[in-house]
């Protein structure tokens, strides 16, 4: 059926419909499905939890985790996703989970998520991508076309301004247009433009004192109008407080059910003329194309490997893990292991063979199978590896830490070389709730101390799907970032420590070395059901980096088994203003004797802003895996978009012209070679007022003769001094009228204002 063919077979539905039809087809049937209207075979269709995974659940339906839901594969969540920096892997990791929701008959996963990281303490950060919205955004298109190529459709969430979980619900996340536009609506932009998922989430919290799921601006003239959405806007579970508004802002699907409760107030609404049957309608079109979007996947759901995604999601641990740090020990890096390695090798940490693979909450798989690490380096090493748990972990088996750490710590003694499983246990981080420190457990931490002191190979490996700090790395030569890594997580960190595979991740978020040099320290996570957004356009690296602030490991680091080096960076600029393309070359060449993985990273500085801009930001990346000896070059085309601001009084995306830096490196502090471009801008003249200082009218083409002219009828200069000039910047002219300078008074300026409203602007 061809669009046009689909879009009147719902005009002839919708006609039949009645008022009562239409409102319930804008709401849940029940927990997980939509409500069908069997007269004229509109059918039901369900939705389920992601995002790393199908969690469809068969008893009693709930929204946090605690009903046992069908065998999935669990992927890596995004935490480690967003990691990877590979577009094409989380495509295919996408690929994957679009197979398993169509072979379970599920029409829509409910993810990814592209929330930005805005502080570590956010509970839910191990289900967002990145601290960085072109990464996030980047990421979640590959996800969401993955996923919507198998014939299932996605819900990007949650949008927006939804980065912590303290009062989640009601509380109002205060923020200028300029950072919901810089760092906070990008990646939703980039999904909804690049991949079109076939449905938007609305998060639970107010933005600026109104609700997401009832702000017009957000829901329509945003996403819809500037974006071109096509799809349906669903609310997160529990997120409509009114439902009417909701509908008459752009939503429209209530989830979950409400037993018909808000249908009445949207059937009483339209009788009364307090809601246009129009904009039902709308909704209910919405709802009738994704169910007709829903019908050939349900006809033809198919099946999957279920050993090919344990598979891929072994590869996605792996290329997630990062490596933080790995230095010499006897003349030569301690990782990968040698044979000589394993020979004496003693592992020791609970997490080892209690892995801790996924978050807490709504987005808990029940994995198709699940492999530990500890079982993985006897299989690798062919040899019955000795282990300590050394530690307790909230949900493991129960012990006595004193008795634990001190025979960890005798094995340790006659061990070549430890590897040390560390990480945060469940409780601490989890959807509904946020951190209130980045702190590893203290029996832990005190493990590693005890050890250190016996043993000088210490690897510590870490399972935590926020960032912690790492206070303690002195003690480890060796320290792999694995995030939470799915399934098959326990098999990678074998493959990696092994050197079987490559570390191949990159950080998403910077590691700071305590939780009060984040920037929101201090406006985390608000009170009084406000959260303001201080720190503007610097969250993360911009902030660190422009602040020039010592970080533990910062944004995109990460090692792997060999060297890469850089050509010189060439850049050229085609265009000028809306229309500017930047073309952004370097060679990248494997200089060690392994084969690895390179993330190309290229960050953009206005050298010459007239607004605060971060020092650099990140605007292209490109994963390169070359053999030893290769050189490839890498190039990127830079638009206007990735020059400009948003310029708060035109309220649009401006080139402003002058001098651009363009970075290129293997993080946003490791930059390996830099070009600078001249860019001519575009026009940043916004209209005349009264109001308007007196720069601003002196700087406009038109309006600054004119009131020149006005002020010094005679043709001569301004009679102020110097001071006074430097005073009148800033002023309105609407001031400078009312003081009367030179005969100019307010009539006069009425009179200008309008004389530069009619004149066209060269």
């Amino acid at each position: 059926m061809t669009t046009t063919d689909t879009a009147s077979a719902i005009d002839q539905l919708l006609s039949q419909l009645t008022l009562e039809e239409k409102a319930a087809l804008t709401s849940g049937q029940d927990f997980w499905t939509t409500e069908p209207v069997d007269r004229l075979g509109v059918a039901s269709v369900m939705v389920t939890d992601g995002p790393h995974g199908l969690r469809k659940q068969t008893g009693a339906s709930d929204h946090l985790g605690i009903g046992s839901s069908v065998p999935a594969t669990c992927f890596p969540p995004a935490a480690a996703l967003g990691s990877t920096w590979d577009v094409d892997l989380l495509r295919r990791v996408g690929e994957a989970l679009g197979r398993e929701t169509r072979a379970n008959e599920v029409s829509v996963l409910l993810g990814p998520g592209v929330n930005i990281k805005r502080s570590p303490l956010c509970g839910r950060n191990f289900e967002y991508l990145s601290e960085d919205p072109a990464l996030a955004g980047d990421l979640g298109t590959a996800i969401v076309a993955g996923i919507q190529s198998q014939g299932v459709g996605t819900s990007l969430k949650h949008y927006a301004a939804n980065n912590q979980e303290t009062d989640r619900m009601r509380v109002s996340a205060d923020v200028d247009e300029r950072t919901l536009r810089e760092i906070y609506l990008p990646a939703f932009e980039r999904v909804v433009t690049g991949a079109q998922p076939w449905t938007v989430m609305c998060s639970y919290n107010k933005i600026n004192g109104t609700y997401a799921s009832q702000d017009h601006w957000l829901l329509t003239e945003v996403l819809r109008d500037e974006w071109g959405f096509e799809g349906l806007v669903m609310s997160d579970w529990g997120a409509v407080s009114e439902r009417v508004r909701s509908v008459a802002a752009g939503l429209d699907l209530e989830m979950p059910g409400t037993g018909g409760r808000t249908d009445a107030e949207v059937v009483a609404a339209v009788r009364e003329g307090r809601l246009e049957e129009s904009v039902l309608d709308t909704a209910v079109r919405r709802v009738l194309r994704m169910v007709a979007q829903a019908g050939p996947a349900l006809a033809e759901p198919g099946s999957f490997d279920v050993d090919a995604h344990h598979e891929l999601a072994r590869e996605a641990a792996a290329a997630a893990s990062v490596l933080l740090r790995n230095e010499p020990v006897d003349g030569a890096p301690l990782l990968p292991l040698t044979a000589a390695d394993t020979a004496g090798l003693l592992v020791v940490g609970e997490f080892a063979r209690t892995p801790r693979y996924q978050g807490a909450g709504s987005s808990q798989v029940n994995p198709t199978r699940l492999d530990d690490a500890l079982t993985a380096l006897r299989t690798g090493t062919g040899t019955e590896v000795p282990f300590e748990p050394g530690f307790t972990i909230a949900g493991g088996p129960d012990g006595d830490d004193d008795a634990l750490l001190a025979a960890a710590v005798e094995a340790a003694r006659t061990a070549a070389t430890v590897v040390l499983f560390l990480g945060l246990p469940a409780p601490d981080e989890s959807e509904g709730y946020d951190r209130s420190h980045m702190r590893l457990p203290a029996n832990q931490v005190a493990v590693l101390t005890a050890i250190a002191e016996v043993c000088p190979r210490v690897v510590v490996v870490l399972a935590n799907g926020s960032a912690v700090t790492v206070e303690w790395q002195e003690l480890a030569p060796a320290v792999l970032e694995t995030w939470l890594g799915g399934q098959a997580g326990g098999s990678a960190v074998a493959d990696v420590l092994l050197g079987t595979r490559a570390p191949g991740g990159r950080l998403a978020e910077t590691i700071p070395h305590r939780v009060e040099d984040t920037p929101a320290f201090g406006n985390f996570p608000g009170e009084h059901g406000h959260v303001r957004y201080g720190e503007g356009v610097l969250v993360g690296y911009r902030w660190y980096d422009t602040r020039d602030m010592a970080v533990a490991y910062p944004f995109g680091h990460g090692l792997t088994y060999t060297t890469f080096g850089y050509g010189d960076v060439h850049a050229t600029v085609q265009g000028e203003g809306a229309t500017a393309q930047v073309e952004v070359r370097v060679t990248v060449t494997n200089t060690g004797e392994r084969a690895g993985a390179e993330v190309v990273q290229v960050y953009v500085g206005d050298v010459q802003a007239s607004v605060l801009r971060p020092t650099r930001e990140l605007k292209a990346f490109r994963k390169v895996v070359l053999e030893p000896g290769a050189s490839q070059e890498v190039a990127f085309t830079l638009t206007a978009r990735d020059l400009s601001f948003w310029h708060p009084t035109l309220r649009r995306w401006v080139v402003e012209g002058g001098t651009f830096r363009l970075e290129v490196g293997s993080s946003s502090r490791d930059v390996r070679g830099t070009a600078e471009v001249d860019v001519v801008g575009e026009p940043l003249w916004g209209p005349l007022t009264p109001d308007s200082t007196f720069t601003e009218w002196t700087t406009h083409p038109v309006g600054g003769p004119l009131l020149l002219a006005a002020m010094a009828p005679d043709g001569g200069d301004l009679p102020v001094d110097e001071t006074l000039a430097s005073m009148m910047g800033d002023m309105p002219v609407r001031v400078l009228a009312g003081f009367g300078m030179a005969g100019f008074d307010v009539p006069a300026l009425d009179a200008l204002v309008a004389d530069v409203a009619a004149r066209p602007v060269a």
